[in-house]
């Protein structure tokens, strides 16, 4: 799947949702919990990332897994419910490089238990000959993708394992609130933190690669049959790796300028009158001296590559609506941005994403969201970023010195 590359330090961040998190929206004790849950999840991952060898798909999989096996989340178990009472469950997965398909997305599942581990396989076994029966496609739904979850002996479970008490309460208060209200939200939902975001990893490997993973419930009370922003390609998820010309500085350039003692009279007799004029106004070089060449460049250009992971959390209908992920890769691409500023372009406040709301931004859930990403510029050290415009967003990282890092709001404390 990968090349071969310089050794790179590897870096991960996961993210559990976002949306109108606040001090009054989720008790104490839950912020704790959430906490301790993402704390666990990125020292598991982080523990695997370093073994030598570590994949950047493995451990973002792995990850994802671990996200859907906690019932805090809106993916697996403890995913939301649509308004007829069931849960259909999306997900997804991308590398930037290695694959021939490089990203796979799956929707409308209601019994594969880690719906992220489908979504790897079914990358993994469509580069196989015949494919194995995934065929070659990036998308894939419902009972055909989990006969081929069970065909591969991933687990399958009976739908009543993703049932928790609290999101059907959730679900059924959800449904009482909305009667007789058009698309906004009720004062219940304003005060109650209802999820609506993706859980996701993203991860760069030590061999350069970035792999972005993804999993949801979807919306709470969403239509029976929508599919969101998650196993959609370019919208929720995205990664990718391009070379672009980089301007560096350049060093003054030296080269020998060889000067023969030529006698003024001499230069006169073969007509060299201007160099015979500049030897009045000037000393005379000796031979063999180095001198420093007319500089006029500044910067030389040199090709370097970039490679960059996003994964994204909110409204998914707004995220759909602006091909939010990979417009943010394309922004940073293509204008030479860091990924940290067109993140902060798309999901961050006053972002591309609440703009898109329009006058429905704060009534409705309408434009909602922020985004995790890492980039990896040459072969260096990978940068983690990430930005929300709401409330916050549940999400973990190591940072540079190795520290492990959590937070839910945008200040740390509770």
């Amino acid at each position: 799947m990968t090349s071969q590359r310089t050794h790179v330090t590897p870096r991960i961040i996961i993210h559990g949702g976002a949306g109108n998190i606040t001090r009054n929206t989720i008790s104490k004790e839950r912020y704790d919990a959430y906490q301790a849950s993402l704390r666990r999840i990125l020292a598991e991952s982080a523990t695997l990332l370093n073994q030598k060898g570590a994949t950047a798909l493995d451990v973002a999989t792995y990850a994802v897994s671990l996200l859907e096996d906690d019932e805090l989340y809106n993916s697996g178990k403890g995913a939301v419910f649509t308004r007829k009472g069931k849960n259909e469950l999306e997900c997804s997965i991308m590398v930037s490089n290695g694959y021939r398909k490089r990203g796979v997305g799956c929707m409308m599942l209601q019994r594969a238990r880690n719906p992220i581990k489908l979504a790897r396989e079914l990358l993994i076994r469509g580069e196989m000959e015949g494919g194995d029966g995934s065929g070659d496609h990036c998308q894939y739904s419902g009972a055909f993708a989990e006969r081929l979850a069970e065909q591969w002996g991933l687990e399958l479970v009976d739908p009543s394992y993703f049932f928790t008490q609290q999101r059907w309460d959730e679900h059924r208060r959800g449904l009482k609130e909305k009667e007789g209200i058009s698309g906004e939200m009720s004062d219940w939902e304003k005060s109650n933190y209802i999820p609506l975001g993706t859980c996701g990893a993203v991860v760069l490997d030590s061999f350069g690669t970035v792999c972005a993973a993804t999993s949801t419930g979807g919306l709470t009370n969403k239509i029976p049959g929508r599919i969101g922003d998650t196993p959609t390609l370019g919208t929720g998820f995205w990664a990718g790796e391009w070379h672009e010309e980089i301007k560096r500085p350049s060093f003054p350039r030296v080269q020998m300028r060889y000067q023969p003692n030529v006698s003024p009279l001499d230069k006169l007799s073969r007509g060299y009158i201007g160099s015979l004029m500049g030897d009045c106004f000037s000393t005379v070089e000796a031979p063999g001296i180095e001198q420093e060449a007319p500089h006029r460049e500044k910067h030389e250009v040199v090709c370097g590559r970039r490679a960059i992971g996003v994964s994204g959390t909110g409204n998914g209908d707004s995220f759909l609506r602006l091909s939010a992920s990979n417009t943010t890769a394309n922004k940073s691409r293509f204008s030479q941005m860091c990924l940290a500023k067109a993140i902060s372009w798309m999901a961050g406040p006053d972002g591309e994403l609440q703009k898109s709301a329009g006058d429905r931004w704060g009534r409705t859930h309408e434009g909602t969201g922020g985004m995790i990403g890492i980039e990896l510029v040459g072969e260096g050290k990978g940068e983690v970023v990430f930005d929300f415009n709401c409330d916050g967003m549940f999400r973990a990282w190591i940072d540079e010195g190795g520290e492990q890092k959590c937070m839910i709001f945008r200040e740390e404390e509770y």
